[in-house]
């Protein structure tokens, strides 16, 4: 048992020294390809055979502990041996399903609640033994990078609620300028992500307080750049809901009045359609011309549809 490892419960050999020590803090990144055994020899999993080294970011409470602790006793580009007594590995058979079923189809995964787990197990015989036989494990790591904190782009779950505002920001105007440039599709991404990020900071605030208030300022310009997104894709029914949405926040938004009477156009539904362009049209009076044009638009079509059902009428006799 090497000296840097305290636990007595975690026995550490080297295989192959690393290249250089560097000490961890949370945040980091590291990735490391692993092998499990039982102390028996039985070979549960082989990343390289899975296809993908595992990815940890410490502090973010993994569900399998006892790796973070061993990653942090590793120097960068080691391989060593770790045997873990059952009492810290009891988690196993659950992460090795989660880790397996990543390559399969969503209709062959198992779902693991507790009724299925008492009736069917886990679904791989391997995993069931070891959860009605607890065994002490080894693990054989290979610790192939290591990423600080501000070398890597983070995934959304890992942000704090400052980056994930700036990040909501950043994006938006990344879909600004991909708009411009009639990116349509890519724009329509980057304003899906920035709302999504400024919901989960809206959720931990109460509705309508200061701090809800202010975040629901950022929401509505993004979220009406979305809805002109999804409007341009003939999703109407999704404007609709968007424009409702941002209406809720701000009851005079022109633009989100416009884009709704837009969508209820195309999805045929006149009479809200000419409701929400006069309703625009008393907020702005500029757009006298263009609301006027899309009230002809509307006359035509219904005069158009009133023929085609008069038509199928006379058909019937």
């Amino acid at each position: 048992m090497d000296a840097n490892i305290e636990n007595p419960l975690i026995e550490k050999k080297t295989i192959s020294p690393g290249k250089q020590f560097i000490p961890l803090k949370p945040g980091t990144r590291v990735k490391f390809h692993f092998q499990t055994k039982k102390v028996d020899g039985t070979l549960l999993d082989d990343s390289r055979q899975m296809g993908n080294p595992m990815e940890l970011v410490l502090g973010k409470k993994f569900k399998l502990e006892v790796w973070e602790v061993i990653v942090q006793k590793m120097a960068l580009h080691e391989v060593a041996q770790f045997t873990v007594n059952k009492k810290l590995v009891a988690q196993y058979p659950f992460i090795s399903k989660t880790l397996r079923d990543v390559g399969k189809k969503v209709e062959e995964r198992r779902h693991c609640c507790g009724m299925t787990l008492q009736n069917e197990g886990l679904g791989y015989k391997d995993l069931d033994d070891l959860l009605t036989k607890p065994s002490d494990l080894i693990f054989t790591i290979d610790l192939l990078s290591i990423e600080m904190p501000d070398d890597y782009k983070k995934d959304n779950w890992q942000l704090s609620d400052e980056e994930r505002l700036k990040t909501a920001l950043k994006l938006r105007d990344e879909g600004n300028q991909l708009y411009k440039e009639k990116e349509f599709v890519k724009a329509e991404e980057c304003y899906r992500q920035a709302v999504g990020l400024i919901e989960q900071l809206m959720t931990k605030e109460k509705p309508h307080d200061v701090e809800w208030l202010e975040l629901a300022t950022h929401k509505v310009p993004v979220l009406l750049n979305y809805a002109q997104c999804r409007l341009l894709a003939q999703d109407y029914y999704a404007v609709i809901e968007h424009c409702t949405e941002v209406l809720q926040l701000d009851p005079q938004n022109v633009k989100a009045l416009f884009r709704r009477a837009k969508a209820h156009f195309g999805a045929w539904n006149p009479e809200e359609a000419r409701q929400d362009f006069e309703k625009a049209l008393e907020l702005d009076p500029t757009l006298q011309v263009t609301v006027n044009k899309e009230l002809k638009a509307i006359d035509k079509t219904q005069h158009e549809r009133d023929l085609e059902d008069k038509k199928r009428l006379q058909a019937l006799f």
